[in-house]
């Protein structure tokens, strides 16, 4: 058996190191990519029944991936190629990858993320400084999380996340920053509106096989998206103020529909939706996301930008 070392590169005030994550395969690597085992389509939504859990939940339990080539806007780049991604023998994979389609926004009609004018200055002014101080920098570089629901939104490696299922809870592992997300769905009211936290207060609830996941309750210090494949919501502030409701209906044992509706007045000027399918993967290996640990991206924006502005 070997090892391969996936590391990525992120942009900022240098090319820095962010991040080391191993992932061990039963046979070595080529030193080109391989291909993905398929280009999936989505298939049409209504005629499943999904399995039960003992508990009577429909079962959507499993290893997922969301490798997507799909661009984030209507108007946006493909996510391949780009001057900041990592290579692309970084993100050798042999794993479904969903079929190209307009953009993950879905709504509004454009495609085009409705960022309000302030958020889009705060974003970049951000950018301008993220060797000044840590503080500009996303909280993905941060090792803090990608945030929720952009810990959904795919980059271009890492694109594996773990649904379990107990009575009462519903819990989403994510293999970027390894996230455990613990959703109850026993009904409980959210937090009170004094406790405000990075990835919100999530409640779930199941309307017929549709998993409804209702999160309040976020901080003022997050982002609505940190990978580059974002595009022009990388970076966009999240508030106090923002709503996010999501979706996950299964289309057959396969493939799961995700869909997520973002409300937040302060940055954004209306209520917009991304939908993107997730792919059963039951042989993709995830492991844990080592972020914090070999992680030279701020120590070496801190002092590029020093050397810069003596």
């Amino acid at each position: 058996m070997t090892t391969t070392t996936r590391v990525l590169v992120a942009a900022g005030a240098a090319a820095v190191l962010t991040a080391i994550s191993v992932r061990a395969q039963v046979a070595p690597q080529s030193s080109t990519n391989h291909p993905p085992s398929s280009i999936k389509a989505m298939p049409s939504e209504g005629k499943y029944v999904p399995p039960r859990t003992p508990d009577g939940q429909p079962d959507i339990s499993g290893s997922w991936v969301n490798f997507d080539d799909t661009p984030f806007e209507a108007s946006g780049p493909g996510r391949r190629p780009s001057d900041i991604n990592p290579p692309e023998h970084w993100a050798d994979h042999g794993s479904p990858v969903s079929a190209r389609r307009r953009s993950m926004v879905v709504d509004p009609p454009d495609g085009l993320v409705p960022i309000l004018p302030a958020a889009e200055a705060k974003r970049d002014d951000n950018f301008a400084h993220v060797g000044q101080d840590w503080i500009y920098e996303t909280p993905w570089v941060r090792c803090i999380t990608r945030g929720v629901p952009g810990g959904m939104f795919p980059a271009q490696y890492n694109n594996g996340y773990s649904i379990h299922q107990s009575p009462g809870y519903v819990v989403i592992v994510y293999e970027m920053i390894h996230d455990a997300r613990i959703i109850p769905l026993d009904g409980r009211a959210h937090l009170g509106p004094k406790i405000r936290q990075w990835n919100g207060d999530a409640r779930g609830r199941w309307e017929g096989n549709t998993l409804v996941i209702d999160t309040t309750n976020y901080n003022d210090k997050g982002m609505i998206a940190t990978s580059a494949a974002s595009g022009r919501a990388r970076g966009v502030a999240t508030s106090d103020q923002m709503h996010v409701t999501e979706r996950i209906t299964p289309l057959d044992k396969d493939t799961l529909k995700y869909e997520v509706t973002i409300t937040d007045p302060k940055n954004f000027s209306k209520s917009w939706s991304v939908m993107m399918p997730l792919n059963r993967d039951e042989g993709y290996l995830m492991l844990e996301y080592g972020c914090q640990e070999g992680n030279y991206a701020l120590p070496n924006e801190l002092r590029g930008w020093r050397a810069l502005n003596p």
